[in-house]
């Protein structure tokens, strides 16, 4: 799911998230300059962390080098697309790359100042329902897609699934050579290690629920 989502390169597999365009990272009012350093931050780290270059991630992720030092220097904002990419290169989550440092007792997630990302001509949205604090191996996801608007995904790391019920609308979920009809309050539960997409057969905005689980904890 996302869970998209952003900046652009093309989408991995476009990763989980296909876009024809680049599309920043988004907050409830648009791109999120506070969201870039902890993307970059967490990006060095994680790179370093495996002993990568910024020339071999470049190679392993199909995302520039140039790219890539713009990221990390919280100077450019990743299109969904390419934070898949990259999450996908290193074997890390999608939150892993977009966390932010741990807050501890409950925490209230406000729609009014939720994390979306968007594809460029705004015809997915996915609104993330956990906290980016830290790695995790479930993440929940709200997705949006407009009128017949078509989202693909790239595999997502070897063991991921995805449990997705369409709340309202319908949507036809290909998973690698299989089609699925989905209607209201149907679901569908996945292997989702293979390119699979979502598409909106409504001439309404389809909504849907997700729940990403990944076979470890990245990160």
């Amino acid at each position: 799911m996302v869970a998209g989502k952003q900046v652009v390169e093309s989408l991995p597999r476009k990763p989980p998230f296909l876009v024809a365009a680049p599309s920043p990272i988004e907050g409830a009012g648009g791109e999120d300059e506070a969201f870039l350093p902890a993307v970059g931050a967490n990006l060095r780290r994680l790179r370093t962390r495996r002993g990568l270059s910024l020339e071999r991630l470049a190679r392993q992720s199909g995302v520039s080098r140039a790219m890539l030092s713009q990221v990390e220097l919280g100077r450019s904002a990743p299109t969904i697309n390419v934070l898949w990419k990259v999450a996908r290169a290193l074997g890390v989550t999608f939150s892993a790359l977009v966390s932010p440092t741990a807050e501890a007792g409950p925490l209230l997630l406000r729609e009014s100042a939720a994390k979306r990302l968007t594809s460029r001509d705004g015809s997915f949205i996915s609104r993330a329902l956990f906290p980016f604090d830290k790695p995790r191996r479930v993440e929940f996801y709200e997705l949006r897609l407009k009128p017949h608007a078509l989202e693909e995904a790239e595999p997502h790391p070897p063991g991921t699934t995805e449990n997705i019920v369409v709340n309202s609308g319908a949507v036809t979920i290909t998973v690698g050579d299989s089609v699925h009809e989905l209607g209201q309050g149907d679901a569908l539960l996945f292997v989702a290690d293979v390119a699979h997409s979502y598409r909106s057969r409504s001439d309404n905005d389809a909504l849907m629920y997700l729940v990403m689980t990944y076979p470890e904890t990245f990160g």
